[in-house]
């Protein structure tokens, strides 16, 4: 089995394109019953630097407070957004998510609750639920501990995919920072069982013990672009 964690920016153009890229790789590959079983999760990455980062690709001055707090606070309701529609299946927050991408990171589409609503009901979701789970507790501590899981492995940027490979006979994943089409390339390399994924399955590792990755004691392997 392969396990794939993508973190993203639940608002950005570069993450759209990559998903896009990934899940045409995902559907060819492994898209028939006979195929290897394949998992593929998003999960929307919100912290001070990737906030700087997205500002730095704007163009924004990294002093001016006030859109900064603006990007924040549209970025993380976004990511509420998700892990929300998520509630109603990986499918449908996978959906979603992408649709919500393309609209403001792709079309520039201001951000707001009533467009993430509007995205929601497009994509045949139950919204009298969805708006309900958005304002809970529940929905926060979910995304809070997405970051908790990227704080503990060292992940800083988005997109970053963590790519765990069984039948490579290890429990650890492989940690990629992507940059470009060297790093989508990596990532399918992963997904192999060649000599050669076997020799990337090898090595440093950093260690993580969340269970929600993996049951037991799992690491992570840093690879470099």
């Amino acid at each position: 089995m392969i396990e794939i964690y993508l973190f993203v920016n639940p608002l950005g153009e570069y993450c759209f394109k990559m998903e896009q890229q990934l899940l045409q790789f995902i559907e060819e590959e492994y898209g028939t019953p006979s195929k290897e079983k394949m998992q593929f999760r998003f999960l929307p990455l919100v912290n001070l630097q990737t906030i700087g980062d997205v500002m730095q690709q704007k163009g924004i001055s990294q002093n001016n407070l006030e859109k900064r707090n603006h990007l924040f606070s549209t970025t993380y309701s976004a990511a509420l957004d998700c892990k929300a529609a998520q509630f109603q299946g990986k499918k449908k927050g996978r959906h979603f998510l992408i649709k919500l991408q393309e609209a403001v990171g792709c079309n520039n589409i201001p951000y707001s609750h009533a467009l993430a609503e509007s995205i929601f009901e497009e994509i045949g979701g139950d919204l009298n639920m969805f708006k309900e789970d958005r304002q809970s507790d529940f929905v926060k501590e979910v995304f809070f501990s997405d970051q908790k899981i990227a704080r503990e492995m060292g992940i800083t940027k988005h997109p970053s995919a963590v790519v765990y490979n069984y039948a490579c006979d290890r429990d650890f994943g492989v940690l990629v920072e992507v940059e470009g089409t060297s790093s989508l390339w990596r990532i399918k390399e992963l997904c192999k069982t060649t000599d050669n994924s076997y020799q990337v399955f090898n090595g440093e590792h950093l260690h993580t013990n969340d269970s929600q990755f993996h049951s037991r004691t799992s690491h992570l392997h840093l690879l470099s672009n």
